[in-house]
C-alpha cells in the first residue's frame, strides 16, 4: 500500500502542501495515482524527500533542486558537477575571507592621517577602488558613508576617513559581507579605533562557512545513498551472480 501524502509529510515533518510543490518542482519523482485519483507515495519518495531537506542548508535551495532533478532524470554525472561546483563557490568564498582578514588586519590599524591629500570627488573615489560610482552611491544610502558634500555644487566628498571606510567596506564585499555585518566593523573602528569588530566579523564569517561545511557534508551522504538505490542494477547483480567478498 502507497504512502499518503500526509505520511510523506510526517516523516519530513513539513507540510502536504510542501510535499506536492516538491514533486511539481521535480524534487520527488512522479508519483502513480491510485484509481481513485489520490497520490501514491513509496520508499523512494521518502529517501527523496529527506535527501533534498537535507541538501538545502548546506547547497542551497535552488542547487539541491538541480541535484534532485539530475538524480531523477538518470544524469549522474550533473548531479556530481552540480555538487563540485558548490563545493569550490565555498572554498572561494574562503579565500576571500582570508584574503579580507590580512588586508583589512593592516588597513584598519592604519592611522586616518596617513591618508593624506585632498578629498577626493564620487568618480575619483571609484576609480581609485576599481568599482563603480553606484556603488558608493549605494553605501552610502546604505548608512556605510558619510560624505560632505560641496557648498553650491553639493558634489560629494570623501575625506581621508572616508577612504578608508571605503576601502574596508570594498575589501569586505569583495569577502561577502553583508551591509548589516559591515556597519558594526565600521562603527568601532570610528568610536575606538579598535579592530575587535573586525576580528569578530571575521570569526562569523569563518564559522559560518564551517557550518555550511558541515551540512553539505551531511547532505551528500544521503544524496551518496540515494544515488546508490536508484542505479539500476548490473545483469550480473540481476541474476544474484554478482562477486561476493570471499571469507576468511
Amino acid at each position: 500500500m502507497g504512502l499518503r501524502p500526509v505520511d510523506l509529510a510526517r516523516r519530513a515533518g513539513v507540510s502536504t502542501q510542501l510535499v506536492r510543490n516538491y514533486e511539481a518542482a521535480g524534487i520527488l519523482p512522479a508519483a502513480p495515482r491510485s484509481d481513485t485519483g489520490y497520490r501514491q507515495y513509496g520508499p523512494e519518495h521518502v529517501s527523496a524527500l529527506l535527501t533534498y531537506r537535507a541538501l538545502a542548508p548546506g547547497f542551497g535551495a535552488e542547487t539541491a533542486t538541480e541535484i534532485m532533478r539530475a538524480v531523477h532524470d538518470g544524469d549522474e554525472a550533473l548531479a556530481y558537477r552540480l555538487v563540485d561546483a558548490a563545493h569550490a563557490a565555498l572554498h572561494e568564498q574562503r579565500l576571500a575571507t582570508d584574503a579580507a582578514s590580512e588586508a583589512l588586519a593592516a588597513l584598519a590599524a592604519e592611522q586616518v592621517d596617513e591618508f593624506t591629500g585632498p578629498s577626493l570627488l564620487v568618480g575619483e573615489l571609484a576609480h581609485r577602488l576599481g568599482i563603480r560610482t553606484s556603488a558608493l552611491r549605494v553605501w552610502e544610502a546604505a548608512g556605510l558613508l558619510a560624505p560632505t558634500r560641496e557648498p553650491g555644487t553639493k558634489y560629494r566628498r570623501y575625506g581621508p576617513e572616508q577612504v578608508r571606510d571605503a576601502r574596508i567596506i570594498h575589501m569586505l564585499r569583495q569577502g561577502r559581507y553583508y551591509f548589516e555585518q559591515i556597519k558594526p566593523v565600521l562603527d568601532g573602528l570610528r568610536r575606538t579605533g579598535s579592530t575587535d569588530a573586525l576580528r569578530t566579523a571575521i570569526a562569523e564569517r569563518r564559522a559560518a562557512h564551517d557550518r555550511q561545511t558541515k551540512a553539505m557534508l551531511y547532505g551528500a551522504a544521503l544524496l551518496h545513498q540515494l544515488i546508490a538505490e536508484t542505479q539500476p542494477l548490473t545483469p550480473a547483480q540481476q541474476d544474484g551472480s554478482a562477486a561476493t567478498v570471499p571469507a576468511r
